[in-house]
């Protein structure tokens, strides 16, 4: 089969498509016939050895997958011919990949295997992040960072789905238009967004704060919060990591908040199960309809990868095997 491999840690142009042996499914997995696959940050940060993850080279990447069951458990409810989508540990940029039974779901008809390969990362991280580490309820106010990528699209989306007033923070016009295609309410550019959202608010301030790229603007962002507000720290992409004083917190009893989804759900059997429950009848029903930037063919991952790495994306890219 074709798989996406990384040969050398230098970046995305480190990748090859290569013909390697389809993997061997252990009793407690899934063999998925891969139809399409979604490329994230993590995947960029592989190729050049700054992942926490470090397999041995050569490795095939990619976690977020869709396809067709080609063989499952003894007494599992899948079966050869289900439409699914899975979280893979490694693997899922090839032909074939060989899933935790655990981490496989049902797709439901009215999900392209392009619209659902964009899912499991981004929207299972969006439904810890918004539910079980921030509390949201409806009605309060949400400001997403990075809100044209694929995290903050999906926290985006989640939020107004669940009733609450989001605000993007954008780097440029089109990326608001894109935030805004995914159910913004408003939207405000990164460059001066703490007196914009203060505006917003009538002084208020937020109830939550989704911060998926850190770096320098993590300061304003805790001074956007209302009192009692929580700010979820979910990732670097800015690339800095910002530090805090804490003293902050406690003058207005505000809250700094981890999002680490991978490793809490892999150490919980079911738990991503009950998650994808949770938000399939938004999937069923159109709320949650993910924004994808492009798509490309395997052979052209190097490309894909290098769209995010130079922060050309809106939405998400999704690799198709055909």
């Amino acid at each position: 089969m074709r798989a996406v491999q990384v040969v050398r840690l230098d970046g995305p142009a480190a990748v090859e498509v290569r013909d390697v042996p389809e993997p061997e499914r252990r009793p407690d997995q899934v063999l998925v016939e891969v139809r399409a696959a979604g490329v994230n940050f993590p995947d960029v940060l592989q190729t050049k050895g700054l992942y926490q993850y470090k397999p041995d080279l050569p490795f095939t990447l990619g976690s977020e997958v869709t396809g067709l069951i080609r063989g499952a458990p003894d007494g599992s409810p899948l079966r050869a011919g289900d439409r699914v989508a899975a979280f893979a540990s490694t693997g899922a940029f090839a032909e074939v990949v060989a899933v935790d039974a655990d981490h496989v779901f049902p797709l439901p008809d009215e999900v392209s295997f392009a619209k659902g390969a964009c899912l499991p990362m981004n929207y299972l991280t969006a439904h810890f992040a918004l539910l079980a580490r921030g509390h949201l309820r409806k009605g309060q106010t949400v400001l997403v960072h990075g809100a044209a990528g694929g995290v903050g699209t999906a926290c985006v989306q989640l939020a107004a789905a669940l009733g609450a007033r989001v605000v993007a923070v954008v780097s440029t016009e089109e990326k608001a238009e894109a935030a805004r295609a995914v159910g913004a309410h408003e939207t405000v550019l990164a460059e001066g967004f703490r007196d914009a959202v203060k505006e917003l608010t009538s002084g208020a301030g937020v109830d939550l704060v989704v911060d998926p790229v850190g770096g320098d603007r993590f300061t304003d962002s805790l001074r956007s919060l209302a009192p009692e507000g929580r700010l979820l720290v979910v990732g670097f992409t800015g690339g800095d990591i910002p530090t805090v004083r804490v003293n902050r917190l406690l003058l207005n009893n505000i809250d700094v908040v981890g999002v680490g989804w991978g490793a809490f759900a892999l150490a919980r059997p079911g738990y991503m199960a009950g998650q994808w429950a949770e938000l399939e009848p938004h999937l069923r029903s159109g709320a949650l309809d993910p924004l994808m930037s492009a798509t490309f063919p395997l052979e052209r991952a190097a490309e894909a990868l290098a769209r995010i790495d130079e922060r050309q994306v809106t939405g998400k890219v999704v690799l198709e095997t055909s």
